[in-house]
């Protein structure tokens, strides 16, 4: 881990002990720079040999949007699970609100910047931009929660006897 006044960053070994996902759908390759609890930026590179790439399109090869909402939630919950103590931890989906500009195509960067807006009791509302070629490709505002934190905040209905 390199440290930087502001924050450091994430190889693709390292990133894996902040993101569960693994291999296929882990959708970041490096976090180039994130400050916890703050924000997480980095990228995806997209070779042409992506899983996804061979159908979706045959003769026009593109990301598919599911996968792009996906990199950009991966990013911002490593700006989550880099605080002390959530290394590791399993985040959810609860909301997503996302918008596609344009295509992403093989042989492009995907450069994500995810920013936390606010951060309680286990879920995090936030903000990701992804870029290519310094164009903005797709954004969203998102809700996602730590379900081990989350659930301690969770009315306790109690077991009946």
């Amino acid at each position: 881990m390199m440290e930087h006044e502001e924050g450091f960053s994430l190889n693709g070994y390292e990133l894996q002990k902040y993101q569960p996902n693994r291999y296929p759908f882990l959708m970041i390759d490096y976090v180039t720079e994130v400050v916890p609890g703050k924000s997480a930026k980095g990228y995806k590179n997209l070779s042409n040999n992506e899983w996804f790439f061979p159908k979706h399109f045959e003769g026009h090869p593109n990301m598919p949007g599911a996968l792009q909402l996906e990199a950009m939630a991966q990013m911002l919950t490593v700006a989550i699970t880099t605080l002390p103590g959530l290394k590791g931890f399993a985040t959810h989906a609860m909301k997503h609100n996302v918008r596609f500009r344009k295509e992403i195509f093989p042989g492009e960067r995907l450069y994500i910047e995810s920013k936390v807006i606010s951060w309680k009791r286990g879920v995090c509302r936030g903000i990701a931009n992804g870029f290519t070629n310094g164009t903005l490709a797709c954004e969203a505002e998102m809700w996602i929660t730590i379900p081990k934190i989350f659930k301690k905040y969770l009315p306790d209905h109690g077991e009946q006897s």
